[in-house]
């Protein structure tokens, strides 16, 4: 992230500017450790997108509505790159041309969001359409429509949950012979072949039509902490999540996954943390104990994780 903020309180009741990269709006768990209920990390946050590059506004027009606009280059791109073109060593029926786009998610998008903050300061809601361009399959370039949702009930137990629906078009279809013989087993083809990006490159998709070349992937997810605290040096997570892979271009397999996690967060002091925590995973498919960059194939639908870590506060 890098960024800059402009504030002004003469404009309605107070609008801030931000331009930079930053991170995509709204989510309820971010990347830094001391913002996170707990140590791992939800599906949900893990195959969402991440950063923008660009310009958002945050309106106040009034003490509890927020208003949000802004334009991007797409998710997890760079504005240089919506200029660059690269060779193509393998024309094809997806990308026929002898050059394209470096990314083709490098292009300007648009994000309006609106959030209602209760008189009491106990209820909120953060309603979000992030990053909204074409959706061509790109890096990262997903069409992202969600909300937020927080709610303190007492001064022991509040809620806080995510709800969103993201996609991209003109996705290489995994299922389709010429896709296979052509794309895949050629390494070439397309902005993101091993040839041109040999890591970390976005996942093609599952599609159901075998005959088609590509086709619209989408991931559905949903996640909820419930937390209790009985004491201001203890708060106890509860986390159940459902994450919906339809196409696999999110994690590799077209799948449902579900998630419930326990955890437990604990200051020995106002400096030190202790965050212990147990996930259980289910997937429909196997989709768990392999990997991908050695060709190792998953084998198991189900996972049980024990994890932790400890966080100095200064």
């Amino acid at each position: 992230m890098l960024y800059v903020d402009w504030y002004t309180p003469f404009v309605g009741k107070g609008l801030n500017i931000r331009v930079g990269r930053y991170i995509s709006v709204p989510d309820i768990e971010a990347q830094l450790a001391p913002n996170n209920y707990m140590y791992s990390h939800s599906m949900t946050y893990t195959f969402d997108n991440y950063t923008n590059e660009g310009i958002v506004a945050s309106y106040q027009l009034d003490k509890n509505i927020i208003l949000q606009a802004g334009v991007t280059i797409g998710t997890e791109a760079t504005a240089d790159h919506a200029y660059q073109t690269i060779p193509n060593v393998n024309p094809n029926a997806l990308y026929p041309g002898t050059t394209f786009k470096r990314d083709p998610g490098a292009r300007p998008a648009g994000t309006l969001c609106g959030r209602y903050n209760s008189d009491d300061g106990k209820t909120d809601l953060n309603v979000c359409a992030n990053g909204i361009n074409n959706g061509e399959w790109g890096y990262n370039n997903l069409q992202w429509y969600g909300a937020t949702f927080y709610h303190q009930f007492d001064d022991h137990w509040h809620i806080a949950a995510e709800m969103y629906q993201e996609h991209q078009k003109d996705v290489p279809n995994l299922n389709n012979a010429y896709v296979q013989t052509n794309i895949i087993d050629t390494g070439t083809g397309t902005p993101f072949s091993p040839n041109i990006m040999p890591y970390n490159a976005p996942s093609m998709a599952y599609c159901s039509n075998t005959t088609v070349l590509s086709c619209t992937a989408r991931a559905t997810g949903f996640v909820t902490y419930l937390n209790y605290s009985p004491d201001p040096l203890n708060n106890f997570s509860i986390r159940p999540e459902i994450f919906k892979d339809g196409q696999g271009q999110r994690t590799g397999t077209p799948t449902t996954y579900h998630n419930f996690a326990l955890g437990w967060q604990h200051w020995l002091s106002p400096q030190i943390e202790l965050r212990p925590e147990i996930a259980y995973y289910h997937a429909g498919l196997a989709a768990f104990n392999g990997n991908s960059n050695e060709g190792i194939a998953a084998d198991k639908t189900s996972e049980t994780i024990l994890s932790g870590d400890v966080i100095f506060h200064w």
